[in-house]
């Protein structure tokens, strides 16, 4: 499972481009991005594009 880091996450919308599930969101109130974990399919590909690496893999 992948989580963005608020803190990190600058909004620059690389990892929303290429996700290939549409997991990936605008929170429009917190100007971040967030993965909707039940689209996620863990390929990795948000992590990878990352500027800021603000995508963590995870176990929860």
């Amino acid at each position: 499972m992948f989580k963005i880091d608020s803190e990190k996450c600058t909004d620059c919308q690389s990892c929303l481009e290429v996700c290939p599930c549409g997991a990936i969101h605008e929170d429009e109130n917190a100007e971040v991005c967030v993965i909707d974990v039940e689209l996620c399919a863990e390929c990795g590909a948000c992590q990878a594009e990352c500027p800021f690496e603000a995508i963590e893999e995870t176990d929860e």
